[in-house]
C-alpha cells in the first residue's frame, strides 16, 4: 500500500518527525525482518504521541491475538496470547472502524493493566486502538495507551490516523519477509489447530533452528526421533510435525511406553483378538491401527522391552502388523514419531536397545534444547503461562514483578519448561491469595526458586542461590538500569541522556536484550 503524502509533508499539521520516519522507511525499503521492523515502528509512534505503552498484536484467526512487538511493557508480554472473548477492549477494537477510543472512566479491563514498565501497580487511563489490514484483510491490532487521561487530543488523533496507515505498510512488509524466511505459512494455513492446542513458544536461536528442522521434515513420511531432557516439550514437537504434515487431517495417536504395564504393551500397540490371552474378553484395536492414515507418537520409546522392540521393527520395516491371536497380518499406513529422554546410542552400546531399531527410528533426529540454553525464552514462556493461569483464576490482570526477571534467567531449570509452568501457576495462586486489588503481582518470594534448588553434595547443606553467568549478570543489570532510566526520564531519548549513551546504541541494546 502507498504511504500518505502528509506523513512526510513538513507543512502538514499532522506531519511526523522526519528522522524517526526516515528510519522506518529505510527498514521498509531494505526488507528488514519483522523482529526489527515492528519495534522501529513503535519507537516512531511513541516519539509522536504521549504514549506509555504501545503494542502490535497479530490475529491468529482462531480467536487469539499474539503480541509481535511491544513498547513500554514488561518483556514477558511477548509470551502472552490474548483471547478476544476474554478481553472486551481488544474485541471492541477488532470490531470497530478507524480508531477506537475508550473513555477514561470505562470499566472495561485493559489487557495491559499491571504490565507496564513500572514498579507501581499502575492502571491505564487513556486507551485507543485500531485494526490493521494487510492486502485488504484484517492482520491484527495496534493499541496505544497512556496513564494520563486526555493524552490524545485532536492533533494526536490525526497523527495516529497517519501512523495507522504507515503501520499497515509495515505489517504488510513484515509479513512478506516472515513468509519468505520461514516458508511455512502455506502449510499452516490449512491445518490450523484448536484454540486449546499448545504450541512451541520461543524466539531464541536454538528454538528457531528446531522450527526450521520441523518445517523441513514435517511433510515427509520419514520416521523422526525427538530427543531431549524431561520437560523440554517433546510432545509439542510431535504435534507440530503432525500439524504441518499432509497427514494433519488424519489422527494423531499418542502412547507413553513408560506408562504401559509390560504384559500389555504388545496388545496396546498392535491390538488383540477376543480370547487371545487370559483377560482378553473382547477384540481390541491397537494404537497402530487407530493411527492408520495419520501419525503415531511413541513417547519414552527407550522403555520398550526387547521383545516389543523386535515387533515394532517389523512394523516399521514393512508396514504390516499382526494383532495377538490373529493369523494374518494387516497393513497400516502410519508415520511414527518417537521420543526419548535417554541417550539411545548409549543404550545400544550397553545392549539394552536394538541397534537396527535405533537406526530405523532415528532417520531424522531432532533435539529439543533445554530451557537453560534458550536465553530470554524463559521470560516469554513465563508470560505465556501467566496469561494461561490468569484466565483460569479469573484475575483481571496478572503481572510479573521486574525483580523476578533475573531470578528466572539465572535459575538452571532442571525440570525445563514443565517446571517453569508449575512455578508460574503456583506463584499465581499465591499472588492472588495475597492481593486485594485488581492486579495480582507475582513477586520473587512467590516463585520459591531457592527452595527448589538441589541440595549440596552432603545432602543436608542449605542450598545456595544459583550463580548466574557473567553475561547473565551483566544483562540483568543492564535491563534494570535501562528500565529505571526510562521510568525517570519518561522517554527513551531522555533515558539515553541519563545513561550517557547514544540513543541509537540504546535502541540496539534494548533490542538485543529483548526489551522491545
Amino acid at each position: 500500500m502507498s504511504v500518505p503524502q502528509d506523513l512526510v509533508d513538513p507543512t502538514s499539521r499532522a506531519g511526523l518527525p522526519v528522522g524517526p520516519l526516515i528510519g522506518v522507511l529505510e527498514e521498509l525499503a531494505g526488507g528488514a525482518p519483522a523482529s526489527r521492523l515492528y519495534p522501529r515502528y513503535l519507537e516512531l509512534l511513541v516519539s509522536v504521541v504521549p504514549a506509555d505503552a504501545a503494542a502490535l498484536l497479530r490475529d491468529e484467526g482462531d480467536g487469539r491475538l499474539v503480541p509481535v512487538a511491544v513498547h513500554g511493557l514488561q518483556p514477558d508480554a511477548l509470551g502472552r496470547h490474548f483471547r478476544l472473548d476474554e478481553h472486551p477492549r481488544l474485541a471492541a477494537i477488532r470490531e470497530g472502524e478507524g480508531i477506537t477510543r475508550f473513555p477514561a472512566d470505562s470499566d472495561l479491563p485493559d489487557p495491559w493493566d499491571g504490565l507496564l514498565l513500572h514498579d507501581e501497580h499502575l492502571l491505564v487511563h487513556d486507551c485507543l486502538g485500531a485494526t490493521l489490514t494487510r492486502g485488504g484483510e484484517p492482520w491484527g491490532l495496534l493499541t496505544v495507551d497512556a496513564l494520563t487521561a486526555g493524552s490524545f487530543d485532536a492533533t494526536r488523533l490525526e497523527q495516529l490516523r497517519l501512523l495507522v496507515a504507515l503501520g499497515e505498510a509495515v505489517v504488510t512488509a513484515g509479513s512478506a519477509v516472515r513468509r519468505l524466511q520461514r516458508q511455512r505459512d502455506a502449510a499452516l494455513a490449512d491445518t490450523r489447530e484448536p484454540v486449546s492446542e499448545p504450541r512451541l513458544v520461543g524466539e531464541s536461536a536454538p528454538v528457531a533452528r528446531l522450527e526450521e528442522h520441523i518445517a523441513a521434515v514435517a511433510d515427509s513420511d520419514l520416521t523422526v526421533l525427538v530427543q531431549g531432557e524431561t520437560g523440554t516439550g517433546k510432545e509439542l514437537v510431535a504435534r507440530a510435525l503432525h500439524r504441518q504434515s499432509h497427514r494433519a487431517e488424519g489422527p494423531l495417536v499418542t502412547v507413553n511406553a513408560a506408562a504401559l504395564p509390560e504384559g500389555l504393551v504388545e496388545s496396546e500397540l498392535f491390538g488383540h483378538r477376543k480370547g487371545a490371552f487370559t483377560g482378553a474378553t473382547e477384540t481390541r484395536r491397537g494404537k497402530f491401527e487407530l493411527a492408520d492414515g495419520g501419525t503415531l507418537f511413541l513417547d519414552e520409546v527407550g522403555e520398550l522391552a526387547p521383545a516389543v522392540q523386535a515387533r515394532l521393527l517389523r512394523v516399521l520395516q514393512g508396514g504390516d502388523l499382526q494383532p495377538l491371536g490373529e493369523e494374518r497380518p494387516r497393513r497400516v499406513d502410519v508415520r511414527v514419531i518417537a521420543a526419548t529422554n535417554r541417550d539411545l546410542s548409549a543404550e545400544v552400546a550397553a545392549g539394552r536397545f536394538r541397534a537396527d531399531l535405533y537406526h530405523r527410528l532415528s532417520v531424522y533426529p531432532l533435539v529439543v534444547p533445554p530451557l537453560r540454553e534458550r536465553g530470554d525464552d524463559v521470560l516469554l514462556l513465563a508470560g505465556h503461562f501467566a496469561e494461561q493461569v490468569r484466565a483460569r483464576l479469573g484475575l483481571r490482570a496478572l503481572r510479573l514483578d521486574p525483580a523476578c526477571t533475573p531470578l528466572l534467567q539465572a535459575y538452571h531449570w532442571p525440570g525445563n519448561v514443565r517446571e517453569l509452568e508449575h512455578v508460574i501457576h503456583r506463584a499465581a495462586v499465591l499472588a492472588r491469595h495475597r492481593t486485594d486489588g485488581p492486579v495480582a503481582t507475582i513477586e520473587p518470594p512467590h516463585l520459591h526458586l531457592a527452595e527448589d534448588l538441589p541440595a549440596g553434595e552432603d545432602g543436608g547443606a542449605e542450598p545456595e542461590a544459583p550463580l548466574p553467568t557473567l553475561r547473565q549478570g551483566v544483562e540483568a543489570t543492564q535491563r534494570r538500569l535501562i528500565t529505571e532510566a526510562h521510568r525517570r526520564a519518561g522517554s527513551w531519548a531522555g533515558a539515553a541522556r541519563l545513561l550517557g549513551v547514544d540513543p541509537g546504541n540504546l535502541t540496539r541494546l534494548r533490542q538485543r536484550l529483548g526489551m522491545g
